[in-house]
């Protein structure tokens, strides 16, 4: 089983992981791509407002979507873990748990999502200028999240045997359509946001109906088969104990993040917009890195899945080492093309240009130069949930990151008033996090060799 899918785990490591990496980087990216045109075209075509107002749902989608998309690492973790100790059996009841389970989380999240979807907005100080079209693109786009659940659940198992390549693919053909999409109904025809959001929703479908027709067509355990899609109650509880913690991380970074859009928020919408222009190349290379993220928690699992716990510092490292040198190469990038990446957002013609470009300025310089250190907490979290741990790397966020940015919010930002002070929050927590979670991981590797060396 293990050669169907090329992965087999005597491979070298090195290789295994870029070969699964690089076709997963190329799908984030794709994605990000597609979802970075709504903001290109409405805000070329809609004017600084529009781009505002999509941007400040960012932070709030996420934090919706993060609870209930994060049981898809569980599914993730468990499929891999199983993958690797060559369990036919428990492969098929994950699968087949996780497809139902995917359904059920996109249906509440979507219910979470239309009736939240104006407080929320009012809790993130959202300007009242923009909050009628953040409301009307929210939800929208809530009405599309059930089938980006199915698609990211599919993705996470298909990941977790090996194929990142069917998941690229797909991401082609819907991401194709959203963009030709975005061009009809925001260009041809005038429905500003809510053209981008439609243009979302329908491009999201296409992929989940694409990822569901892969996994029933799938060689081998990992096949699904609609008929006996069921709740396990053994891996329904795992897949929610692994999964909701991540998902609770997610809910976390998420509120902190709508904490400090409040205070962006209180800048007015040019600085939002240059604010949302400048976190869409932020989005970029936080993608490029979370690859790792994924690689962390599929080969760790196998890892432990095989009782192989030298390969799994092994894994560690060198994505870690991945993550350091394609982080810099990124950040130095992004620094080097600020100017013309930002003028991407918004028309030269627009009369807020000069002010939006200077604002989203001043949002690279003070965050894009080190998120190379927030991919290293990320990889860092990626293998700590690949070894099983659901609850430590959600302490550990609530500790290093969301705490930190809740107290600096109101005392270094109160005390110095300026939106880069509120930036910096996210560099001084991403390192704080990271240092954490070593901790943690120098612990378990200890602990492992132990336990192994006991075996022998």
């Amino acid at each position: 089983m293990l050669k169907q899918t090329g992965y087999p785990r005597e491979a070298p490591l090195l290789p295994a992981i870029l070969r699964f990496s690089i076709p997963l980087m190329l799908t984030g990216i794709l994605q990000l791509a597609y979802n970075t045109a709504d903001s290109i075209i409405v805000g070329r075509y809609a004017g600084h407002a529009s781009l505002a107002a999509v941007g400040s749902t960012t932070s709030i989608i996420f934090l919706i979507i993060t609870l209930f998309n994060g049981v898809s690492i569980g599914a993730n973790y468990m499929a891999a873990r199983d993958f690797g100790a060559q369990d036919d059996k428990g492969l098929f009841r994950t699968v087949h748990c996780a497809a139902l389970l995917s359904v059920i989380l996109g249906l509440l999240a979507c219910v979470c999502g239309l009736l939240l979807s104006t407080p929320l907005l009012r809790w993130a100080d959202a300007p009242e200028d923009v909050l009628p079209l953040s409301v009307l693109y929210l939800r929208i786009y809530f009405l599309g999240v059930p089938a980006l659940v199915v698609y990211n659940f599919g993705s996470a198992l298909l990941r977790a045997v090996g194929d990142t390549f069917y998941p690229l693919l797909f991401m082609i053909v819907s991401g194709a359509l959203n963009v030709a999409l975005n061009l009809l109904l925001v260009v041809v025809i005038p429905l500003d946001v809510a053209g981008v959001a439609i243009a979302t929703s329908v491009s999201q479908l296409l992929s989940a109906v694409l990822v569901t027709v892969r996994l029933c067509t799938f060689r081998g355990p990992c096949r699904l088969e609609l008929r006996k899609i069921r709740l396990y109650p053994d891996r329904t509880g795992q897949m929610l104990r692994l999964g909701f913690s991540a998902g609770l991380q997610g809910v976390l970074f998420s509120a902190s993040n709508v904490m400090i859009q409040s205070a962006i928020n209180s800048f007015g919408s040019v600085v939002m917009a240059g604010s949302s222009a400048a976190s869409g190349i932020e989005n970029f290379i936080h993608t490029a890195l979370n690859t790792f993220y994924q690689s962390a928690i599929t080969f760790t699992g196998q890892s432990i899945g095989a009782s192989d716990p030298r390969r799994a510092v092994r894994v560690f490292r060198i994505n870690l080492a991945l993550t350091t040198g394609l982080g810099i190469v990124l950040c130095t990038l992004a620094q080097i093309f600020q100017a013309p990446l930002l003028g991407l957002y918004v028309q030269s013609t627009d009369p807020a240009y000069d002010a939006v470009i200077a604002a989203g300025v001043v949002r690279v310089l003070a965050l894009s130069r080190f998120q190379w250190v927030g991919g290293l907490m990320e990889t860092a979290c990626g293998t700590l949930r690949g070894l099983g741990h659901s609850m430590n790397p959600t302490v550990t966020t609530l500790i290093g990151a969301c705490l930190l940015r809740v107290v600096w919010r109101y005392t270094v930002f109160e005390a110095v008033g300026t939106v880069e002070s509120m930036y910096w929050s996210y560099p001084v927590s991403w390192l704080l996090t990271f240092l954490i979670h070593l901790i943690y991981l120098e612990r378990d590797r200890r602990r492992l060799m132990v336990e192994n060396t006991a075996a022998r």
